[in-house]
């Protein structure tokens, strides 16, 4: 039996990996993981204590890559600040994460949907069916990119577990040409798949459980990764106070909970009183919170806030001083 849990964080040692990279001579999203050649007679228990081992993998590569991630987040959060895009493209599992984490921020962070878009190989219809034969071809890739006139202040994150996909590299190339930041998202190291970009982000986590199969640890990866980045730019744009959603769209019954909450929890006002002030500030719990701050009317708030370019920290620092 190949498969054992000496200890909860047991993974393949980097001489051995070197030397099965050697051996294998393919991409490291392609190699055969040694510690899953019996997987089909592991028991259930077995089987998922051995994901669990091997995910932990995915935790280590984000730590691996933290100066890159940091690095595109300013850049993002710079471009957007200016009227930038940021812009995720891909192919099947990675072009599904891509859309995923850009069809989030709306709800969370009240941007608007043109702010953050994913693009995927294939349209909308590939978010639901295989589509992996339209990822070979660069040129719809740079033909995105045209369609949505990508610019200076915009960003492009492709995302590519193998690193190779046409689709995305013909997207970049495209981007770079057209002056916009392009960060790459790989699971593979660069001496494999080499990208001419601004930022390249290496997300390394071995070969898979279930050999070449992207969407596990590798998309485990990504996903930790496109969290960092969206949510770490909306921070540096300042649609969070605290750790609070205070840009938070009040759609439905949830989000207003949600809103009323965050009010009650920063102001000390009881749910009736906190309920008049997110009706007062239109719904806007950053503008309530100015509101009850500095004792400023919705206009005057919303001035002030403006002035600030939304960050709700500074207005109330500026207007209190």
């Amino acid at each position: 039996m190949y498969f054992s849990l000496p200890d909860p964080y047991q993974t393949i040692s980097d001489k051995y990996m070197t030397n099965f990279l050697q051996e294998r001579g393919h991409l490291l999203t392609e190699q055969v993981n040694p510690n899953s050649l019996n997987l089909d007679q592991l028991s259930s228990l077995e089987l998922v204590e051995l994901f669990n081992v091997e995910d932990q993998r995915a935790i280590d590569a984000v730590a691996a890559a933290k100066h890159e991630l940091a690095e595109a987040i300013d850049c993002i959060a710079a471009g957007l600040s200016l009227g930038g895009r940021l812009f995720y493209i891909g192919a099947g599992t990675s072009g599904r994460l891509g859309v995923l984490d850009a069809a989030e921020c709306p709800p969370t962070f009240c941007t608007p949907p043109e702010l953050v878009q994913g693009i995927i190989a294939g349209g909308n219809d590939a978010l639901v069916r295989s589509s992996e034969d339209l990822e070979d071809r660069a040129e719809d890739g740079e033909a995105a990119m045209v369609e949505r006139n990508v610019s200076k202040n915009d960003a492009v994150v492709g995302i590519t577990a193998g690193g190779t996909t046409p689709y995305v590299h013909g997207a970049l190339k495209a981007a770079k040409t057209r002056g916009a930041t392009t960060i790459f998202i790989a699971c593979v190291p660069a001496e494999q798949v080499k990208a001419d970009v601004d930022i390249d982000i290496r997300l390394l986590t071995g070969p898979e459980i279930l050999a070449g199969s992207t969407r596990l640890k590798a998309g485990t990866v990504t996903k930790l990764a496109l969290n960092i980045l969206s949510t770490g730019t909306m921070v540096r744009l300042g649609k969070v106070y605290g750790n609070r959603m205070v840009d938070v769209a009040v759609t439905n019954n949830k989000l207003r909970d949600r809103a009323l909450r965050i009010l009650q929890d920063l102001t000390g006002l009881g749910r009736d009183a906190a309920n008049s002030l997110l009706e007062n500030s239109g719904k806007w719990v950053k503008l309530a919170l100015l509101m009850h701050s500095t004792n400023l009317d919705k206009q005057a708030a919303e001035q002030l806030l403006s002035k600030h370019q939304g960050n709700l920290r500074a207005a109330i620092e500026n207007c209190n001083s």
